[in-house]
Protein backbone atom coordinates (compact mmCIF):
# COMPACT_ATOMS: atom_id res chain seq x y z
CA UNK A 1 0.00 0.00 0.00
CA UNK A 2 2.53 2.26 1.36
CA UNK A 3 4.57 1.58 -2.65
CA UNK A 4 1.18 2.48 -4.38
CA UNK A 5 0.99 5.66 -2.43
CA UNK A 6 4.76 7.02 -3.10
CA UNK A 7 4.00 6.12 -6.99
CA UNK A 8 1.14 7.82 -6.88
CA UNK A 9 2.28 10.88 -5.19
CA UNK A 10 5.73 10.62 -7.35
CA UNK A 11 2.86 10.74 -10.43
CA UNK A 12 1.46 13.77 -9.11
CA UNK A 13 4.27 15.59 -8.73
CA UNK A 14 5.58 15.43 -12.15
CA UNK A 15 2.35 15.78 -13.57
CA UNK A 16 2.05 19.35 -11.53
CA UNK A 17 5.71 20.25 -12.86
CA UNK A 18 4.98 19.59 -16.17
CA UNK A 19 1.54 21.73 -15.77
CA UNK A 20 3.73 24.87 -16.88
CA UNK A 21 5.16 23.86 -19.79
CA UNK A 22 8.83 24.53 -18.65
CA UNK A 23 10.64 21.55 -20.76
CA UNK A 24 8.60 22.01 -24.21
CA UNK A 25 11.02 24.39 -26.66
CA UNK A 26 9.55 26.80 -28.77
CA UNK A 27 10.25 26.96 -32.34
CA UNK A 28 10.72 22.55 -31.86
CA UNK A 29 7.82 21.15 -30.17
CA UNK A 30 4.54 20.75 -31.87
CA UNK A 31 1.08 20.93 -30.77
CA UNK A 32 0.74 17.11 -30.46
CA UNK A 33 3.89 17.85 -27.87
CA UNK A 34 2.23 20.81 -26.25
CA UNK A 35 -1.13 18.38 -25.47
CA UNK A 36 0.70 15.62 -24.04
CA UNK A 37 2.75 17.37 -21.71
CA UNK A 38 -0.02 20.04 -20.29
CA UNK A 39 -3.04 18.30 -21.36
CA UNK A 40 -6.08 19.20 -22.90
CA UNK A 41 -6.91 22.92 -22.76
CA UNK A 42 -9.77 24.87 -20.67
CA UNK A 43 -10.22 26.56 -23.95
CA UNK A 44 -9.10 26.88 -27.55
CA UNK A 45 -9.09 29.39 -30.80
CA UNK A 46 -8.93 27.47 -34.25
CA UNK A 47 -7.53 31.09 -35.85
CA UNK A 48 -8.17 31.19 -39.50
CA UNK A 49 -4.66 31.06 -40.49
CA UNK A 50 -4.00 28.07 -38.62
CA UNK A 51 -2.23 29.15 -35.53
CA UNK A 52 -3.69 28.16 -32.17
CA UNK A 53 -4.28 29.69 -29.14
CA UNK A 54 -4.62 27.18 -26.04
CA UNK A 55 -4.94 28.48 -22.24
CA UNK A 56 -4.36 26.46 -19.36
CA UNK A 57 -6.13 28.32 -16.02
CA UNK A 58 -4.54 26.85 -12.95
CA UNK A 59 -8.00 28.16 -11.10
CA UNK A 60 -10.09 28.65 -8.96
CA UNK A 61 -7.53 28.09 -6.20
CA UNK A 62 -4.63 28.28 -8.17
CA UNK A 63 -2.69 32.00 -8.80
CA UNK A 64 -1.97 31.71 -13.05
CA UNK A 65 -3.44 30.57 -16.57
CA UNK A 66 -0.63 30.04 -19.24
CA UNK A 67 -1.83 30.68 -22.99
CA UNK A 68 0.17 28.65 -25.70
CA UNK A 69 0.73 30.13 -28.85
CA UNK A 70 0.77 27.28 -31.73
CA UNK A 71 1.87 28.91 -35.13
CA UNK A 72 0.83 28.11 -38.85
CA UNK A 73 3.93 25.78 -38.84
CA UNK A 74 2.25 23.51 -36.20
CA UNK A 75 5.28 24.14 -33.66
CA UNK A 76 4.82 26.27 -30.23
CA UNK A 77 5.99 29.90 -30.58
CA UNK A 78 5.33 30.58 -26.68
CA UNK A 79 3.65 30.11 -23.39
CA UNK A 80 2.70 33.15 -21.37
CA UNK A 81 1.40 33.34 -17.90
CA UNK A 82 -1.22 35.96 -18.10
CA UNK A 83 -2.25 36.74 -14.96
CA UNK A 84 -0.54 39.91 -14.61
CA UNK A 85 -1.16 44.13 -14.92
CA UNK A 86 0.27 43.68 -18.57
CA UNK A 87 -2.97 41.26 -19.34
CA UNK A 88 -4.92 43.44 -17.37
CA UNK A 89 -4.16 46.36 -19.21
CA UNK A 90 -5.39 44.91 -22.28
CA UNK A 91 -9.08 44.61 -21.20
CA UNK A 92 -10.76 47.97 -22.34
CA UNK A 93 -14.47 49.24 -22.20
CA UNK A 94 -16.14 47.68 -25.17
CA UNK A 95 -14.51 44.65 -25.26
CA UNK A 96 -16.17 41.34 -25.82
CA UNK A 97 -16.57 38.48 -23.88
CA UNK A 98 -15.07 36.65 -26.52
CA UNK A 99 -11.61 38.96 -26.76
CA UNK A 100 -11.23 38.98 -22.84
CA UNK A 101 -11.36 35.17 -22.82
CA UNK A 102 -8.65 35.11 -25.82
CA UNK A 103 -6.34 37.28 -23.32
CA UNK A 104 -7.07 36.02 -19.77
CA UNK A 105 -8.47 32.45 -20.41
CA UNK A 106 -11.96 31.53 -18.49
CA UNK A 107 -12.95 32.82 -15.37
CA UNK A 108 -13.76 30.22 -12.93
CA UNK A 109 -17.53 29.02 -12.96
CA UNK A 110 -17.52 29.27 -9.28
CA UNK A 111 -16.07 33.53 -9.52
CA UNK A 112 -19.01 34.45 -12.11
CA UNK A 113 -21.90 36.65 -10.65
CA UNK A 114 -24.83 38.11 -12.38
CA UNK A 115 -26.29 41.15 -11.36
CA UNK A 116 -29.85 41.53 -12.23
CA UNK A 117 -30.71 45.12 -11.73
CA UNK A 118 -27.87 46.47 -13.02
CA UNK A 119 -27.92 43.87 -15.66
CA UNK A 120 -24.33 43.53 -15.31
CA UNK A 121 -22.22 39.96 -15.61
CA UNK A 122 -18.55 39.86 -13.68
CA UNK A 123 -15.53 37.58 -14.31
CA UNK A 124 -13.35 37.03 -11.60
CA UNK A 125 -9.99 35.99 -12.06
CA UNK A 126 -7.29 35.09 -9.42
CA UNK A 127 -3.84 35.77 -9.26
CA UNK A 128 -1.02 37.11 -7.41
CA UNK A 129 -0.47 40.86 -7.57
CA UNK A 130 3.12 42.19 -7.14
CA UNK A 131 3.61 42.58 -3.54
CA UNK A 132 2.59 38.64 -3.53
CA UNK A 133 -0.94 38.84 -2.02
CA UNK A 134 -3.10 36.92 -3.46
CA UNK A 135 -5.88 39.39 -5.24
CA UNK A 136 -9.04 38.95 -7.66
CA UNK A 137 -9.41 41.08 -10.98
CA UNK A 138 -12.78 41.76 -12.16
CA UNK A 139 -14.14 42.30 -15.49
CA UNK A 140 -17.95 43.88 -15.16
CA UNK A 141 -19.81 43.76 -18.37
CA UNK A 142 -22.98 45.09 -20.12
CA UNK A 143 -24.60 41.52 -20.07
CA UNK A 144 -27.07 43.04 -22.68
CA UNK A 145 -24.48 44.00 -24.75
CA UNK A 146 -21.73 41.40 -24.29
CA UNK A 147 -19.30 44.00 -23.72
CA UNK A 148 -16.68 45.40 -21.18
CA UNK A 149 -18.16 48.32 -18.84
CA UNK A 150 -15.27 48.37 -16.31
CA UNK A 151 -12.00 46.56 -14.73
CA UNK A 152 -11.08 46.64 -10.98
CA UNK A 153 -9.08 44.86 -8.81
CA UNK A 154 -8.53 43.95 -4.95
CA UNK A 155 -6.34 42.13 -2.96
CA UNK A 156 -8.25 39.11 -0.88
CA UNK A 157 -7.40 40.61 2.35
CA UNK A 158 -9.47 43.81 1.14
CA UNK A 159 -12.17 41.42 0.60
CA UNK A 160 -12.10 40.05 4.00
CA UNK A 161 -11.19 36.79 3.02
CA UNK A 162 -7.91 36.38 4.85
CA UNK A 163 -8.77 37.30 8.27
CA UNK A 164 -6.56 39.01 10.20
CA UNK A 165 -3.65 39.63 8.00
CA UNK A 166 -2.77 39.43 4.52
CA UNK A 167 -3.08 36.27 2.00
CA UNK A 168 0.30 35.82 0.80
CA UNK A 169 0.81 33.73 -2.36
CA UNK A 170 3.84 33.25 -4.74
CA UNK A 171 2.88 31.73 -8.71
Amino acid sequence: MKLWLALFSALLLGACATYKGQDLKPGEDRLENVLSVMGQPAMRWDNPDGSVLLAYPKGPMGYQTYMASIGTDGKLQQIEKVMNQKSFALIQPGMSKEEVLRILGPSPASYTSYFKTRDELVLEWRYCNLWNEASRFDVLFDNSKATVRKTMSKTESQLGLCGDGACLCSD
